[in-house]
């Protein structure tokens, strides 16, 4: 976040350069998985498919379902409208939690896996955007 986008941010709230990079690397990861995943569901490779039929979906929404990751991707990655996108893929990933349940998924591995990702995308976004943080934050 930068100051010129909100001068209403005291300056003593903005994030140091270092807070702000530390929430970069952090974000690289969920940006990263979640562009990996978007991308071979667009390209619907054969595990996708795979993995597809063993969920119990059809096919024929993998490209969908790859477009709509990948906008709300890119959504979040707009610095402007990051919150906003951080909240549709909490949701996107909240579907991917209730996929693995239906189907007995063990838990820690498969089951929980979109909220460790989601857990990342919000801690990264928390250490980048002092409004993120305000608002988890407790009242002074």
């Amino acid at each position: 976040m930068d100051a010129s986008i909100d001068a209403a941010t005291p300056a003593a709230r903005l994030p140091s350069n270092r807070t702000r990079w530390v929430g970069r690397a952090i974000s690289a990861l969920p940006v990263l998985f979640l562009a990996f995943d978007s991308t071979i569901k667009l390209a619907h490779l054969a595990p996708v498919s795979e993995a597809f039929a063993r969920l119990g979906l059809p096919n024929r929404l993998a490209e969908g379902v790859g477009a709509l990751e990948a906008t709300l991707l890119a959504i979040h990655l707009v610095p402007r409208t990051a919150v906003l996108g951080a909240t549709l893929l909490t949701g996107f990933l909240g579907g991917a939690v209730v996929l693995h349940l239906r189907i007995g998924d063990p838990l820690a591995t498969h089951t929980l896996f979109p909220v460790y990702v989601g857990a990342l995308l919000w801690a990264g976004l928390a250490l980048r955007d002092s409004r993120v943080r305000a608002a988890v934050s407790p009242a002074r």
